[in-house]
This record gives C-alpha cells, structure tokens and sequence, in this order.
C-alpha cells in the first residue's frame, strides 16, 4: 500500500545568489549572483509591480525574441555585463559552482526553480549511507542536478542528447572540484533500454524531460508519446531499497494528477510521495508556476 500522498508547492529555500524581483507581462526580472535579466515568462500573464522604466534601469541585460521564434532571439548587454559567469550553490557546507551564459534561446545554464530537488538529492544520497550510491540522470542539461549528487559522493551517469551541454556539464564539475561523473551524449530512451538489457540498477533517478526534443542521431521525443514507456523502463532500473525518484515536467499539459497516474501505473508500494508544483515567489509574492514534479524515497 502506498502513504497518503502530500502535495506540495515547492520553491527554493537555501539559493542565496538568485532572486525572483518582479514578473508580469509575460516577463521575468531575475538576479543571478551580481546581474540582474530580463527573460520572456509566457505564464506571467498578470501585471508587473515595477515599471517598465525601473525594469530597464536595474536589467544588466534583457532578452529580445525573434518575430517568427519565440524561443530563440539576442541579448541586449548593457553597463559591460559579461556573456558568462559563475554562480555557487551550497549544500550543507559545500559548495558547487556552475557557469551562467547568455544563451540564444533565452536559457543560461540554470533553472533555479530546481534547487529544492538538488537539495532532496543530495539529502537523500547522504542517508543511505552507502559506500557508493549510483545514480542516473537522464536529460540532464547542464549537470547541477549531477554535481548534487557527485558531491553527496554518488557515482553519476549524466546523459544528454547534445554535446555542447555535456561540455558545459563537464566545465561545471571542474569548476566545482568534483571528478568521476560518467558522460553519455545519447538518446535517452536508447540508452535506459540498453541498461534495462545489462540488468543495471540505480539508488536514484533524475528525469527532467522536455516537451518535444532530438536524439543526436535525430531520434524524436514527444512526451506525450514517450514518457509512459520510459517511466516503465525506469522503474526496471530502480533498485528496491535505498532509492530516491524524481521528475520534473515543463509541459502546461501535464498537470500533476497526470503525473501521479503514471507513476502509479509503473511503480508499487511507494512511500514518502511528493507531487505538485515548482514555484518561484516574485519579491512582491506574486507566485510564478514553474513545472510539475514527482517525486519519492525510500523509508529510512
């Protein structure tokens, strides 16, 4: 039997260096460490607290769409605001260090809204107290999930379609003085129907797919298509004791009572269930929704 479930509306607790200032107007106004952006939102439909002219007097740098591409456009830099720099998380009392760059399709390496997961990660790996949890993170952009969990002294598989975010994984790990985490640039499908063949098993999963995305040899993922088969192949993976399980959903069609039904239909007698919504609290408490997660672990 599973435990009452406990849903929940997470939004970070413990990320000094990133604050939500203001959102409106399909707009976010954003501080990473010492510069402040300005980043299309299309779920912030509401009106901004701050005027337009104060957005553009505190923005460092704000991102300007194509007309015929909402998700890809150029930056406007101002008041010499470099094209990259480094931000720091800390766990307990460690810290890891990832780079910020200005993207051409309005990401920068770092999706704050996350970082009660990296937290959950690396709790999670530090009660199992096991010689070597392995854990497996699968669309895995830029790897702080990863370092999360590499710091917690999990043995990592990081895996991602595309090798310039392997790369800069790779350069977050180093800038973190972390090592030994396994890059795989691979569709993820492919490679977590390999692993249910070799007959290896996980302590934790991490999966953060996207909506629609490409393999590196142009394999399709569609979620809706996708997602319940490899939910079932992940649950062949997961070992039965000392596990964690998380998954993050971006896509406005997927509410988190979807996410529970699949879940459900693939993994049995689970405890200590979380789901719901990732959430960031603008400085003037509007909240902006971020997601839907799942999540659970094992009883300790």
């Amino acid at each position: 039997m599973s435990d009452q479930i406990n849903v929940k509306f997470l939004k970070p607790e413990n990320f000094k260096e990133y604050k939500l200032i203001d959102s409106g107007n399909f707009e976010k106004l954003e501080q990473f460490g010492k510069y402040i952006l300005i980043r299309p939102e299309p779920q912030a439909i509401w009106d901004k607290s701050l005027s337009e002219k104060e957005w553009e007097i505190m923005a460092s740098a704000s991102f300007k769409k194509e007309a015929n591409n909402p998700e890809k456009g150029k930056w406007e830099i101002k008041n010499k605001t470099p094209e990259k720099w480094a931000m720091n998380y800390m766990l307990d009392d460690k810290t890891i260090t990832f780079k910020i760059a200005l993207s051409s399709f309005k990401h920068v390496g770092l999706f704050p809204e996350q970082a009660s997961n990296w937290d959950y990660i690396y709790d999670n790996i530090k009660k199992f107290n096991l010689p070597k949890a392995k854990v497996l993170n699968l669309f895995a952009y830029t790897g702080i999930a990863s370092l999360a969990a590499n710091c917690a002294g999990a043995d990592v598989t990081h895996v991602d379609s595309i090798k310039q975010v392997i790369s800069w994984a790779r350069d977050n790990m180093e800038q973190s003085h972390l090592d030994n985490i396994r890059w795989i640039v691979d569709d993820a499908m492919k490679f977590v129907k390999r692993e249910v063949k070799r007959g290896n098993k996980y302590n934790g999963i991490i999966l953060d797919p996207p909506a629609y995305g490409r393999g590196p040899e142009g394999e399709k993922w569609i979620i809706e298509d996708h997602l319940n088969e490899l939910l079932k192949l992940c649950s062949e993976l997961i070992e039965e004791k000392n596990h964690f399980f998380i998954i993050n959903l971006y896509s406005l069609s997927f509410s988190p009572l979807i996410v529970e039904n699949l879940i459900k239909n693939h993994y049995k007698n689970l405890t200590n269930t979380e789901f719901g919504e990732l959430y960031l609290n603008d400085q003037y408490d509007k909240k902006l929704p971020l997601g839907t997660f799942y999540r659970f672990n094992t009883n300790f």
